[in-house]
């Protein structure tokens, strides 16, 4: 039996709010299109008739909680995504970086760590990687898992290297991986400095000070009230005049902290704490 369309909102609601009491993991304010769609593939997934058929499982199942958490936060990523954003990181933030005797960066949202991968590789070329200290952080424990091998699907790298290419890349990509466990293993130098943590931006609160932040693709499922929320977070973060990346379909322009940020790239979402 189909379940009626008008139940589905109400049983989301009491699905997102039984996960948040049972585990600690709140997505009481990701928008709820975007989720409703990733509940429903979870549900056939998972062989459920309706939200509270999943529901009853989830809480009485902590590996069915593992399971749709899959799908509550399906990583759509890839290395060197947007090549003109990393162009502009080479040429608009890394000067700036390199005045600072040593660099705090935090990938938030960093999904199984393509862009922890591309931010290190950007890093060395500059010279700035072995005084870095990268905190990449995530909700999902099976993609941070992920992203701590550094193993990526072969078939991948002809558009990673493309996109490397365009985003400046100056040496041969393959130099950083060799293929290895039916994959392409990036070198362990890359990520020797980086700390793969749980952290969920719409329940946790800043951990360390930070010159440059990179949240990229990952508000885009938040409501306005928990992007405000992560704004904040990102500013408190932040040391003075230092910079945050967001994804290409983000904005700060109507959040309650614009005029907090200055624009340093606005195509490409780069942006910097305003002096205060």
């Amino acid at each position: 039996m189909k379940q009626p369309p008008e139940n589905i909102d109400i049983e989301l609601r009491m699905l997102v709010e039984a996960v948040y009491l049972k585990y600690n993991y709140d997505f009481r304010d990701y928008t709820g299109a975007s989720q409703k769609r990733r509940v429903i593939v979870a549900m056939r997934a998972m062989e459920c008739e309706t939200v509270s058929d999943l529901q009853a499982k989830v809480l009485h199942r902590p590996e069915a909680f593992a399971q749709l958490l899959q799908y509550l936060t399906i990583p759509v990523t890839e290395m060197f995504r947007d090549p003109e954003f990393y162009a502009a990181i080479r040429s608009q933030v890394v000067p700036h970086l390199e005045t600072y005797p040593s660099l705090k960066l935090w990938v938030a949202g960093c999904s199984t760590g393509e862009e922890v991968y591309s931010l290190a590789i950007l890093l060395h070329e500059e010279g700035l990687l072995e005084r870095s200290i990268i905190y990449a952080t995530d909700i999902n424990p099976e993609s941070l898992d992920a992203a701590r091998r550094g193993v990526f699907p072969l078939d991948r790298m002809r558009l990673y290297t493309e996109n490397y290419q365009k985003a400046g890349g100056k040496r041969a990509f393959s130099d950083y991986y060799t293929a290895a466990y039916g994959g392409a293993l990036f070198e362990r130098s890359l990520v020797e400095n980086v700390t793969f943590a749980d952290h969920s931006l719409a329940t946790d609160t800043v951990f360390s000070e930070t010159h440059f932040i990179s949240c990229r693709n990952v508000m885009i499922y938040f409501n306005r009230r928990l992007q405000n929320r992560v704004l904040g977070l990102f500013h408190e973060s932040l040391c003075h005049r230092g910079f945050l990346a967001l994804g290409s379909k983000e904005s700060i322009d109507f959040s309650s902290h614009a005029t907090r940020f200055e624009p340093v790239a606005k195509r490409e979402r780069i942006f910097r704490k305003a002096a205060e």
